[in-house]
């Protein structure tokens, strides 16, 4: 196969004859164990392996050992051979990597998903040799580079795994190139339309920004040749993902972006005159363009704790256009590039470098010390489409849903019968309600009940059409249901109450009545037991005596539809938002405030209670006393009434989180707070306010605000 003879052409050029050797045993040995096992694109699976070995070998510069090893690993993760077995016939140091990348191949991404930084941390206490993380990232990067030929909830599963936690701690490690190119290729499969976008926009000015740069370096390269330093010129061009990256959080245009690419000058000197030519070629740069000193970075006095060296420049041209400037030296370059496999070239293993246990030691301090909380915040809020959310099933599996979608439709995406028997479930482990809104990285977990059927009052807590759609299906088939054992009861009662009366002359007689359009309304009526029996016959008694009563006149309980609020007319109770002149109460249990979706209840005592449509008790009422709920709406008019609401607030246990919450509340958002409280509690802080709003909107935008306060992490209404 070409692919194996490209592979055993390149190692040939970089291995002596011995590693040569044995390479290609080895590749043989992975190809004959692993024939008959294919990729989804139908490829033998021990392309990857090969494909990795060569990254291993060319792109992270790694030896004998390391590409030995990634071509066996699947070898030995299928039980085809032992880590003992290659050992043995390649060194102990091929066992070594062999057991670490087994060891990693267990660690499972969904896990992480609750605590990205410790996926991190993982990987590296799972590695008993720093090799095996630097073959990870190749792994990785080899399986992003295929991922045109995967289904398509495994692309998006892999690209977010790939751009939250594989690119960061590839970041991490100083491996700056497979970190573009990991984020690049998430991108063209979290946002294939900006990604196309942005590549096109590149394309369509490749032509003049060769013109500019070529420009722009002249003069800089007529001096340095004059003074007779030896050097390469490169320009890099941003990365697909910085770009974007850029345009979402600065919220501009691609023409906005003024940093598109940027100048390298690669110094070749020896290692003593590093400092001395990589500032002389800063001189000469600042003699002909001006430099911004905001933007200055100087990595070579004190590199980066990953090991970057370089310096940095911004510099203005006189047509007032910005262009960036690395200057480094060859040295630099590739530890840049390459990160720490290229100071494992350089100084090795044991070989006056770092042993390796002090390089592991090294490896868990950057990734410990320098944690990517915020990095994930923030790309939680950057990586996805503001209309689309990325969660996760308890097994990994990831689900792509729109934005402002619940937990009830998460289950039903998975399946419909999870949805229809859903009660609640789980986010990241904590108990929540169905009407849960999702975020990005959640892992949801649903609860069912064999006794759950859906609820008109459902179709609220939706947007997919998937779940509205069979909500709706569902209640369909349960009104014909019952309106099919509505028709058996009432021929049944009419056959017993011996009336004279055919079963289309009772649809009648009950339809005049309680003033119903439709029998298959009459069967639900008489199925739902939403009138006595008595009473039903003694409307149809007096029909068929020619004698029919005058139409119902107490409280519509024949037309409430289980409570559901039509907004038709006066089937609603039109409820003022300032209840000056309404002799209405307002539910304690649910506290409504002017514009919650609110249905009333007649009680015995205290007239007519106003409740939420999601209060607690809502669903008891509606199925034990269905005559007695009524449909209610506020009157369209704005609120100038105080409503009292109950939030809560949770957050990091940190100094001055409760005050910036006040102050968010009191100060900035001018709403009076009537009483509060604070306590925190093994490191987190919990807060509950009672503040007056004038309608539901405002606790919306209350509730909004929060959440961007540093250090919140939760901020939802209480009643």
């Amino acid at each position: 196969m070409s692919l194996y003879r490209d592979f055993l052409t390149s190692t040939r050029a970089a291995f002596s004859d011995a590693s040569y050797n044995d390479i290609r045993r080895a590749l043989h040995t992975a190809v004959r164990a692993l024939a008959g096992q294919k990729r989804y694109d139908g490829t033998p699976f021990a392309y990857h392996s090969v494909k990795t070995a060569q990254i291993v070998a060319d792109e992270i510069g790694l030896g004998r050992n390391s590409v030995i090893s990634t071509l066996l690993h699947d070898v030995a993760r299928t039980g085809l051979a032992t880590p003992e077995q290659i050992g043995r016939e390649y060194g102990p140091e091929c066992e070594t990597i062999i057991r670490g990348l087994n060891n990693i191949s267990e660690v499972d991404p969904k896990t992480s998903t609750l605590q990205a930084d410790n996926f991190r941390e993982l990987i590296v206490s799972y590695s008993t040799d720093p090799r095996v993380i630097l073959i990870k990232m190749a792994d990785r990067l080899e399986v992003m580079r295929s991922l045109e030929s995967f289904p398509e909830l495994k692309r998006n599963k892999k690209s977010w795994e790939t751009l939250n936690l594989y690119s960061q701690l590839a970041h991490k490690l100083g491996l700056y190139a497979v970190k573009s190119e990991m984020e690049d290729l998430s991108l063209r499969y979290l946002e294939p339309k900006e990604y196309a976008h942005i590549v096109r926009k590149l394309s369509e000015g490749a032509g003049e920004r060769e013109r500019f740069i070529a420009e722009f370096v002249r003069p800089v390269r007529e001096r340095l040749d004059a003074l007779g330093i030896r050097y390469k010129l490169k320009s890099r061009t941003k990365s697909v993902y910085s770009i974007w990256r850029k345009m979402r959080k600065q919220k501009v245009t691609f023409e906005e972006v003024y940093d598109l690419f940027a100048i390298r000058i690669i110094i070749d000197c020896p290692p003593a005159e590093e400092k001395m030519q990589c500032w002389s070629v800063y001189s000469v740069v600042t003699d002909f363009y001006t430099p911004n000193p905001e933007r200055m970075r100087d990595w070579i006095s004190i590199p980066k704790s990953n090991g970057y060296e370089s310096l940095h420049t911004t510099v203005v041209t006189p047509q007032g256009r910005w262009v960036e400037v690395q200057i480094r030296t060859q040295r630099m370059d590739e530890v840049a590039e390459r990160g720490v496999a290229a100071h494992w070239r350089y100084k090795g293993v044991g070989g006056g470098g770092l042993g390796s246990e002090q390089w592991l030691a090294r490896l868990r301090e950057i990734v410990e010390t320098a944690s990517a909380t915020e990095t994930i915040a923030e790309r939680f809020d950057l990586a996805l489409s503001s209309n689309e959310v990325f969660v996760f099933t308890p097994t990994g599996d990831l689900r792509k849903l729109p934005e402002g979608a619940t937990l009830l439709d998460f289950a039903f995406d998975i399946h419909s019968n999870l949805g229809a028997s859903c009660t609640g479930g789980k986010v990241n482990g904590r108990n929540v309600s169905m009407r849960e809104r999702l975020r990005n990285g959640d892992v949801v977990e649903i609860t069912t009940s064999k006794s759950q059927r859906p609820k008109a009052g459902w179709l609220d807590y939706v947007v997919t059409s998937k779940a509205k759609a069979k909500i709706k299906q569902i209640l369909r088939e349960d009104e014909a249901r019952s309106a099919q054992l509505g028709r058996e009861e009432l021929e049944r009662k009419v056959k017993n109450w011996k009336l004279p009366l055919t079963i289309e002359e009772a649809v009648t007689a009950l339809s005049k009545y309680y003033k119903i359009k439709t029998g298959f309304e009459v069967y639900a009526l008489v199925a739902q037991q939403r009138v006595s029996t008595a009473e039903v016959k003694e409307v149809l008694t007096n029909y068929a005596e020619g004698n029919l009563p005058a139409p119902e006149t107490r409280p519509r309980k024949a037309r409430a539809e289980g409570g559901r609020d039509t907004g038709r007319g006066d089937n609603c109770l039109m409820i003022d938002g300032t209840l000056g002149n309404v002799e209405y109460k307002l539910a304690r249990c649910c506290n409504p405030i002017y514009g919650d979706p609110v249905f009333g209840f007649v009680t015995i005592h205290s007239g007519i209670t106003i409740h939420r449509t999601d209060c607690p008790n809502a669903a008891r009422l509606r199925e034990q006393y269905p005559y007695r709920v009524l449909g209610a709406k506020w009157r369209e008019t704005s609120s100038s009434g105080a409503f009292r609401a109950t939030i809560r607030v949770q957050g990091d246990d940190v100094p001055g989180l409760a005050g910036r919450v006040t102050d968010l509340v009191s100060q900035e958002l001018k709403l009076n707070i009537r009483s509060m409280s604070f306590g925190a509690q093994r490191g987190v802080m919990e807060g509950q306010l009672s503040i007056e709003v004038t309608n539901a909107q405002v606790v919306d935008m209350v509730l909004y605000k929060l959440k961007k306060v540093k250090g919140v992490t939760r901020a939802f209404r209480v009643n």
